[in-house]
Parts: C-alpha cells; structure tokens; sequence
C-alpha cells in the first residue's frame, strides 16, 4: 500500500486551488472556456459563421473574436446575452 500523508486525505482540487491563491482565477477561467465552447458549439449547429454571428449582435468580429477566446475573461453580461440571443438562446447566471 502506499504511504499517504495524513494531512492529504480528504483533500480535493479545490482545496489544492484555494491553498495555493488561484481558485478564483481558474474557475473563471474554465467557466469563460465552458461558455466561449458552448457559443462555438451552438454556432456550428446552426451553421453560422462568425461574419453572420458578429452581425447578428451588431458588433465587430474582433469584438466576437474576443468572446470566442477562452483566455479572455474580460467579458461583459451584454456581450453574453447578445451572443446567446443571436443563437436563440439565453443566459443562466446563479450565485453558488
């Protein structure tokens, strides 16, 4: 059997995240790639392209680009919902 350290039972990714001062940062982080994959994901579906997406949300494709880019975390709540009402689509945002 392998020798664990008492301290490390029980201990999750979360915890490993938090001790080292980067949770925040990462969940935004997956959370902004999960929806920039959703909104690719939706695009594709529907065959849009990004000229008619960007156009849809009266933005610039650079603007869309920007969206898209799961490293981007500066977006704002109107950009989403201009995205996922050019889809069809809504936002759901809830306090966890």
């Amino acid at each position: 059997m392998k020798n664990v350290r008492k301290n490390s039972l029980g201990s999750s990714f979360d915890s490993f995240l938090e001790e080292e001062g980067i949770y925040e940062e990462v969940t935004l982080s997956a959370a902004k790639r999960v929806l920039a994959m959703q909104i690719e994901r939706e695009m594709k579906k529907q065959d849009m392209s990004k000229a008619a997406m960007a156009h849809k949300m009266r933005t610039s494709r650079s603007a869309l680009d920007r969206l898209l880019d799961p490293e981007n975390t500066s977006i704002t709540l109107q950009t989403l919902d201009k995205a996922a009402k050019s889809l069809g689509r809504r936002v759901k945002i809830s306090l966890a």
